[in-house]
């Protein structure tokens, strides 16, 4: 009896959140089950219960004491679980092998915790697994394997954290999850977005990227690609229009709504939808770009006129885009885009413009315009080229130390004479001495001649006068 009294005495002095991680689960006890829902929320418990039914589809640990996942919480597989809770538990450890015998899991909520790095492969065996929850940590280092082999993951929440980078190899074409349509990374301290990179997704992406609350720079390039998405009837642009902030430059660091810094702050320019331009015989593609992804897409061409099998010059491509060509001027107008999906509809509308003419024809017109150019500007230097550096050609005196004298007093200066100042030179035959029946054109010389030795003299003038028989005649000399 006195046996019985203090185990009954024992019993009672035990707290009554004292549940360890060794003791097997007891409906209405420890837990509370209904069919394959086991539920151990708000039980204040420090570990995990072991012996878990086998049948567990859904189990929530939620609201506990449990800091840390190891390896060994559960010693048996639970291939039926698809539901696995555990927000607000304080949770600060995360075993890399926490998840080997959960493969099955769908969806994961470690949110409201204590995690502050995701360590490489850390999710890796969850392959089915389709929503992750992972915001209100103090999360700041993320590896890029993180979410490696999460090829089914569809929603990703990590808003209200500390993290620094903005994760586009979430996004980005060759590196992104297949299937994740939404990505929460809002309230957190991303300081820069990769802006170009972010407006060539698809708008299915798009639609379902929040970045809001974040200390972003004010800048026009981040106005510009967050009003388009808002004049797309973007989910991320249009749910939250107020809580798009960005921080102004200076000192103070004031905060602005990011849509209206064409308004007040910035004064960027108004954001406009510019319509396809095409020409003719070119093709061209235009794409139907839904807020959904894998829409069923359908085109009415301009005039209202349905597109058939039998078009020639429009078809619709295996990713619903359509494609025109060759154009036409009769190609000119408004395309409808008309979507249906699961959730929604939507209808896109299109404007193409056709120039009248060909896009080669253009080209050759710039070209031709061009060779034009080249050829007068080549004209004009060989002009003046002509008219200033033909090198001046002295027939008459090649000699030296001759007397120049005015330019109108001999032939020898009408020849030297510049080419602009034309005129004609006629030598006046008097006072010249004859030699060979012609007139000698350097007859002004014959006084420093004399001087010299007669023979000699008369020899030199002699074979002078015959060589230049050919160049100065008593015909006149035009220059």
């Amino acid at each position: 009896v006195l046996g019985l009294f203090a185990l009954l005495v024992l019993s009672l002095l035990l707290p009554s959140g004292a549940t360890t991680s060794s003791k097997p689960v007891t409906c209405l006890k420890t837990c509370l089950c209904a069919s394959n829902i086991v539920s151990c929320s708000k039980m204040n418990l420090t570990g995990i219960p072991m012996a878990l039914p086998h049948y567990t589809a859904v189990l929530d640990l939620s609201f506990n004491q449990i800091t840390k996942l190891k390896a060994e919480w559960t010693p048996v597989k639970l291939s039926m679980l698809h539901s696995l809770l555990l927000s607000h538990n304080g949770l600060t450890f995360l075993s890399s092998e926490a998840f080997l015998y959960v493969t099955r899991l769908r969806y994961l909520d470690l949110s409201s915790n204590g995690l502050k790095i995701l360590e490489e492969f850390i999710f890796e065996p969850l392959e089915h697994l389709e929503v992750l929850l992972l915001y209100n940590n103090y999360i700041s280092q993320i590896d890029r394997t993180a979410f490696s082999g999460l090829n089914s993951l569809q929603k990703l929440y990590l808003s209200q954290n500390q993290i620094q980078r903005f994760p586009l190899e979430l996004v980005k074409e060759r590196n992104r999850l297949e299937k994740l349509t939404l990505l929460d990374v809002s309230t957190n301290r991303v300081k820069l977005l990769p802006i170009q990179e972010l407006q060539v997704l698809p708008a299915w992406i798009k639609n379902g990227l929040y970045f809001h609350n974040n200390p972003l720079p004010c800048s026009c390039e981040l106005y510009s690609m967050l009003a388009r998405w808002h004049r797309q009837e973007l989910s991320s642009a249009t749910d939250f229009r107020d809580d798009h902030t960005c921080l102004l430059p200076g000192t103070q660091k004031e905060k602005a709504l990011t849509l209206e810094l064409n308004k007040v702050h910035l004064n960027c320019s108004a954001v406009t939808i510019i319509d396809e331009e095409a020409y003719l015989e070119q093709f061209i593609r235009l794409g139907c770009d839904t807020r959904q992804r894998d829409m069923l897409k359908s085109w009415v061409l301009p005039g209202n006129v349905q597109l058939s099998s039998g078009n020639q010059s429009s078809r619709v491509l295996s990713d619903g885009s359509l494609q025109v060509g060759p154009i036409t001027l009769e190609d000119s107008g408004i395309y409808t885009c008309y979507a249906v999906g699961d959730s929604f509809n939507e209808t896109l509308y299109v404007t193409v413009l056709v120039h009248n003419a060909t896009q080669a024809g253009g080209q050759e017109g710039m070209k031709t315009a061009y060779t034009t150019l080249v050829g007068c500007l080549a004209s004009a230097m060989m002009v003046l080229i002509y008219l200033y550096l033909t090198p001046c050609r002295c027939f008459c005196c090649p000699g030296q130390g001759l007397d120049k004298r005015a330019p109108g007093d001999s032939l020898h200066s009408s020849i030297l004479s510049p080419p602009f100042n034309r005129h004609v030179a006629f030598q006046d035959p008097k006072g010249l001495l004859e030699q060979n029946g012609r007139l000698s054109p350097c007859g002004e010389e014959d006084e420093e001649w004399r001087e010299e030795d007669r023979g000699r003299q008369e020899q030199r003038r002699k074979s002078y006068a015959e060589s230049l028989s050919s160049v100065c005649s008593d015909t006149p000399i035009v220059v």
